[in-house]
């Protein structure tokens, strides 16, 4: 029997366009599915001349693996990981290799890696983003873990990987279950950059009273500019979507509840654990628990009346205005999930270089944008910015920004139009720039309740206080 080079477990969409993708650079692939027909269908869409070989049961699968047999798993996460893995590792043999390609909570990975090891087999958290489109023709990859499993994949990965400049979009990115974490925090960035498209688009219609075919012209010039990127890209392309049921267009028809597969969960819950504020992340998280609150809204709405919308006086000017308030709170978004990553990877010991984790971003995944590279630029001068706010280069873009973020934020707030993660976004920057906040005053208040004790700005050690109780 012929050996393959590698191995998909998972024939769903997403599953079988990155097999596809392996077998179109050259390699060749097995495939496994409990599906029987979906392992039918893998030739049919398989380029001809690639060698690509469907397989019904696991024992034929593994035995199709050239050694070290190398197999990706495309199921989802949580159980149906551990179930494949229970299945599969006793068909394995010893330095084979595992990788979940799925988006698998970090410490589940973490869980797996040391299962395997205990069988001297090698398993990888290895994180994919691109939708089903970028599986196809070329994903951001973030592969961790096992480095000696990884030169095995180096050049798979590289191959497939999307392109920017003539770069692969994949590295390595640390120790451990680091490239399932990476892939979570690029999730979170998603969540808060998207929830800020929405708060545009909002402002743009109801304060400026754009039509789609008005929003679609502003998109679009703000694509051909700094702000290009994938979900600028898509939402420009969303106001021309007619929609096939009624007259109208299909942005219209779409209800305004917002579902969530639970990375943005994940990141803001794991901020809050090793102590990292993204309050941009956790309002995009809590903006679509809010939005299923759609029977509540709605009675809220008729009991709460609002004023009037005003009409900016300059529309044009207006515009301009919510983009480059857009632009920066997406600056800040991505500042708060690399501030993230920087911890985590003194927390977990993962290693994580961030200057390629911006350069694989830059291509293929989801959240990629032309303003990487200056990200990209500012770590390549100091691999150790612990936040991408104090480079120099970024502040200039900030500095000349930020009156359009303020504008933008009160203009919302004084009319009544959400912007939660607009104005949550100004309000972290502007606490993150002030020298001194009036915590100093929370902590006086958790002394005199509880004598949780203080530090002074005038001398070291830590303080207690018998507090005066007030006569009146």
């Amino acid at each position: 029997m012929e050996r393959h080079n590698y191995g998909v477990i998972g024939l769903g969409v997403m599953g079988r366009n990155l097999l596809y993708n392996i077998a179109d650079n050259g390699f060749s692939v097995a495939g496994f599915d409990l599906d029987v027909e979906k392992v039918k269908e893998l030739h049919a869409g398989a380029t001809p001349g690639t060698t690509v070989l469907g397989t019904a049961s696991l024992e034929d699968f593994v035995s199709a693996l050239e050694t070290p047999r190398k197999i990706i798993l495309m199921v989802p996460a949580g159980k149906p990981v551990d179930a494949v893995l229970g299945s599969i590792t006793p068909l394995l043999s010893k330095g084979d290799i595992v990788i979940d390609a799925g988006n698998s909570y970090f410490k589940d990975t973490d869980r797996r890696i040391a299962e395997l090891a205990s069988k001297d087999l090698h398993f990888m958290g290895m994180g994919v983003s691109g939708g089903e489109q970028g599986a196809r023709r070329g994903p951001s990859i973030m592969p961790g873990g096992d480095l000696q499993a990884f030169n095995h994949l180096q050049p798979m990965l590289e191959a497939i990987s999307a392109k920017v400049d003539g770069e692969a979009c994949t590295a390595y990115m640390g120790k451990g279950s680091a490239g399932n974490y990476v892939k979570m925090v690029h999730n979170g960035i998603e969540y808060a950059i998207m929830q800020l498209i929405s708060e545009a688009y909002d402002l743009l219609r109801k304060g400026a009273n754009l039509n789609n075919d008005q929003l679609y012209q502003v998109f679009k010039t703000w694509n051909e500019g700094e702000m290009n990127s994938f979900l600028i890209e898509i939402t420009r392309d969303i106001f021309q979507q007619k929609d096939d049921l009624t007259d109208g267009y299909l942005v219209d028809q779409i209800l305004d509840k917002a579902g969530a597969k639970g990375t943005g969960k994940w990141t803001s819950e794991q901020a809050m654990e090793i102590g990292v504020s993204i309050p941009t992340i956790d309002i995009a998280v809590t903006s679509r628990i809010l939005s299923a609150y759609k029977d509540e809204r709605v009675q809220a709405s008729q009991l709460y009346s609002k004023n009037e919308i005003s009409t900016p006086e300059n529309t044009e000017l207006f515009i301009k205005e919510v983009g480059d308030a857009l632009y920066l709170a997406t600056l800040i978004s991505y500042a708060q999930g690399l501030a993230l990553l920087v911890k985590a990877s003194e927390e977990y010991k993962f290693e994580i270089p961030l200057k390629d984790v911006v350069k694989i971003w830059r291509g293929g995944c989801i959240i990629r944008s032309v303003l990487l590279e200056k990200f990209y630029q500012a770590y390549s001068k100091d691999k150790n910015l612990s936040n991408i706010l104090l480079d120099k280069a970024i502040s200039e873009i900030v500095k000349d920004k930020i009156s359009s973020l303020r504008k933008t934020a009160a203009f919302a707030a004084s009319n009544g139009i959400s912007g939660l993660g607009i104005q949550t976004t100004l309000g972290y920057f502007d606490a993150y720039t002030t020298e001194s906040l009036p915590v100093n005053l929370i902590q006086a208040q958790r002394d005199y309740f509880g004598a949780h004790t203080y530090q002074r700005i005038d001398r070291e050690g830590v303080f207690h206080t018998s507090w005066k109780t007030s006569n009146n």
